[in-house]
């Protein structure tokens, strides 16, 4: 039985951890002895643990970029981690996790891939540390392109699309539920967003957006869902501000803050529309997620979004995203305003929307058809010679 060790950078508990997680039950269906490098007492060593996966526990330090140990100091605790678990296969599930191990595979010839779960800029040096793996995966096509674009290695890369549990998140009766939370009226209206309290998501065009109209509907309330995981002054700044702009709005009343849930697959149900408007988005989870639960969405027209909602038919039709979701350009109010006040007015367009929504979940993002397919790809790397061969003007050399 081969032994995969995965490495996982983050303590949260967020979209790229949840992605590798759906996994597991696959990965070790496939017969891999399956365990996870993550950091002490965090939220994903418990999720982990929940699913029957063994769990190596590291200080923070050793695992999060930009921690106080060193590169080098952080590379050499990997050596004494690879040395001690001898691993047939390591999978790193972030960029910055990916950089740091591609040079200690490669020295110590154990197999390894990494997911790419983000569209940012890298050094020249990060790209030659990532290269040093033998294989790597983007979460979406726009992902690959990007990466490529920048000199990651065409030939290790492709595309591997993340997963969604279609039971788990599916369709259900509005229940109400949410309403009777905020203590609101049962036949209120829902707009709701889901993500990280930071810029990059692009929470405040949702926010703006819906305080612009929110005089024209007035039976629809905010819901914004989420909390702010970086401690930088500038993410606290924007933070404050949020609460701060919906505080001096006469509409501010209707914005509700509700910060972190783990009830997301019973809250989407009560939404009436998701809107997702991040400034970057190589394949949003909670897209997948609101899309495979039959919530109408309105996004932004970035990354692999457009991938997630274009899908071909059985007579080789394509389904353009407009039908199952509405595109809208990023960090754009005012198209954000016109979309929410469009929908909001079309309870039949957002029936259609819904169905259509799900439709493109249940084609392509099917935990069924790709957790087998991350498994593969994952035996596909211990075949022998399945490796592409490393050049040593593309990797770190460790010895330098």
């Amino acid at each position: 039985m081969p032994k995969l060790l995965w490495l996982l950078e983050y303590p949260t508990v967020n979209g790229g951890e949840r992605s590798l997680a759906a996994a597991a039950p696959w990965v070790r269906a496939a017969g891999f002895d399956l365990a996870a490098v993550v950091p002490e007492a965090s939220d994903v060593a418990a999720l982990l643990r929940s699913l029957g996966v063994r769990v190596v526990e590291l200080v923070a330090d050793a695992m999060t970029d930009g921690a106080r140990q060193s590169q080098a100091e952080r590379r050499a605790r990997l050596v004494e981690l690879f040395t001690a678990e001898a691993p047939d296969l390591v999978v790193a599930n972030s960029l910055s996790m990916a950089r740091l191990t591609g040079p200690v595979t490669r020295e110590m010839a154990i197999a390894a891939g990494g997911h790419l779960r983000d569209i940012v800029g890298l050094s020249p040096a990060a790209v030659a540390d990532i290269n040093c793996l033998d294989r790597l995966w983007a979460v979406s096509q726009a992902a690959c392109d990007f990466h490529v674009g920048q000199g990651v290695s065409a030939d290790k890369l492709r595309v591997a699309y993340n997963g969604i549990d279609l039971e788990h998140f599916r369709p259900r009766p509005r229940t109400g539920s949410l309403a009777a939370e905020l203590g609101l009226p049962r036949e209120t209206r829902f707009l709701g967003t889901i993500g990280q309290l930071v810029q990059r998501k692009g929470v405040d065009v949702v926010l703006d957006g819906f305080l612009q109209i929110a005089g024209e509907l007035p039976d629809w309330h905010l819901v914004m869902v989420g909390e702010r995981y970086s401690q930088k002054d500038e993410a606290r700044v924007f933070e404050r501000a949020l609460h701060e702009r919906a505080g001096k709005s006469p509409s501010g009343e209707r914005v509700h803050f509700l910060g972190r849930r783990d009830d997301v697959d019973m809250l989407l149900p009560e939404f009436d529309l998701l809107v997702h408007a991040a400034r970057q988005e190589p394949l949003g989870r909670v897209l997948l997620e609101a899309a495979a639960c039959g919530v109408p969405i309105v996004a932004t027209d970035v990354g692999g979004t457009p991938e997630i909602f274009s899908i071909t038919d059985r007579a080789n039709n394509t389904l353009e995203p407009g039908a199952a979701c509405e595109l809208v350009p990023p960090g754009d109010v005012a198209a954000f305003a016109a979309a929410l006040r469009r929908l909001a007015g079309d309870p039949e367009q957002r029936e259609r929307m819904r169905v259509a929504a799900r439709g493109c979940v249940q084609a392509k993002f099917d935990i069924r058809l790709r957790g087998p397919a991350i498994a593969a790809e994952y035996h596909d790397l211990l075949r022998p010679n399945a490796a592409v061969e490393n050049s040593s003007a593309m990797c770190y050399n460790n010895k330098r």
